[in-house]
């Protein structure tokens, strides 16, 4: 079995947003990947994100239709509930790791699905956080 690979907002936002240059590429690339080996997961809370961002924070925002039609896309990548042992888990994580408590949810719900990767750009890439490496994949490790 492929190990899974944890997505966070910015990953999927910058495949969605045909302005974000080499990283909507290089996003949009990572994610075909992640679907054929079957090695994506992500949160509630990711979605959450990416459906405010990608209706309204980016340069030509897609439709709340359409947005909704990729979040229904991503649906299969929610490998785990968020609960409030969860959010006990990421304050934490928060704690320990001098994450903000938000990061801490992501952290947590990688952790939660096993994921052996979380792929953002908010975090030092090449740490690891509660058993979980990030990585990000707009940089040369």
């Amino acid at each position: 079995m492929t190990a899974l690979r944890f997505v966070d907002t910015n990953i999927l936002l910058y495949a969605h947003d045909r302005d974000a240059g080499d990283k909507h590429e290089r996003a949009r690339q990572l994610l075909i990947t992640l679907w054929h080996a079957n090695s994506g997961c992500l949160s509630t809370q990711v979605l959450q994100e990416f459906f405010v961002n990608v209706t309204r924070k980016i340069p030509q925002p897609l439709s709340t239709a359409m947005a909704r039609e990729v979040m229904h896309t991503y649906l299969p990548w929610i490998r785990v509930a968020t609960d409030g042992q969860m959010a006990i888990r990421a304050s934490e994580i928060a704690d320990t790791w001098q994450t903000s408590f938000w990061d801490g949810m992501i952290i947590a719900a990688a952790e939660r699905a096993g994921a052996a990767e979380l792929l953002t750009e908010d975090l030092q890439s090449g740490q690891h956080i509660a058993g979980v490496l990030v990585m990000n994949p707009f940089v040369t490790q």
